[in-house]
């Protein structure tokens, strides 16, 4: 668990350190953002269902992987920017990953299924929210012409609420829903699918 956990914080750590860098930030900045980014949800959660202090302060490994993530991202950030869509897989990968344990773990506080997607769900766009407020964007959740972002991540942990629920607990199970909400998210970045708007109220 812990290594799917550090594998989720270092791929976010890589968006909010590519944010970080297009937005011209200084070494400081940048190891910022790619920390808030990377536990920003995770702290939220924590701190929701009483699991004090929150994981991201009391494993050294929470706090050390977003800082290796963004040394390797500020020397290697030109093969990343070779990838027009290097941000968004990256926050793909952590979305997934981070939407599931997130899910996982308030259902191990004992909350019950809904409440616990919801968790899952914040654990998994928290960071992300986080990274475009502070670098001046719009979040990808709320904005109207962004790809489908918080659909994947509702569905995907409102079937790993319900896989707990049948007691289908396997590390396989778990996985299979990582990838799916990966594989909608960079699909609809492919395809620019995206959630239905209200229509404009015209008097």
């Amino acid at each position: 668990m812990i290594a799917l956990e550090l594998t989720g914080i270092f791929a976010f750590a890589v968006s909010g350190a590519l944010t970080a860098i297009r937005r011209q930030f200084d070494v400081v900045g940048i190891v910022l953002l790619a920390g808030i980014t990377a536990l920003g949800g995770g702290v939220a959660r924590d701190v929701l269902i009483g699991a004090t202090p929150p994981a991201a302060f009391s494993h050294l490994g929470y706090f050390v992987t977003p800082v290796v993530a963004a040394a390797v991202t500020f020397f290697a950030h030109p093969a990343f920017e070779r990838l027009n869509t290097a941000v968004l897989v990256f926050d793909a990968a952590g979305l997934g990953l981070f939407c599931v344990l997130g899910t996982i773990k308030a259902l191990e506080y004992g909350l019950s299924p809904l409440p616990a997607a919801a968790l899952g769900v914040l654990t998994g766009v928290g960071g992300g929210v986080l990274r475009d407020v502070i670098a001046r964007d719009i979040p990808a959740l709320v904005r109207p012409d962004a790809e489908l972002y918080a659909v994947p991540a509702v569905a995907g942990t409102l079937i790993v609420a319900a896989f707990w629920e049948l007691n289908i607990r396997t590390p396989w199970a778990f996985a299979g829903v990582v990838v799916m909400i990966f594989a909608v998210r960079v699909v609809a970045l492919a395809r620019g699918w995206r959630a239905p708007t209200a229509r404009p109220f015209i008097l």
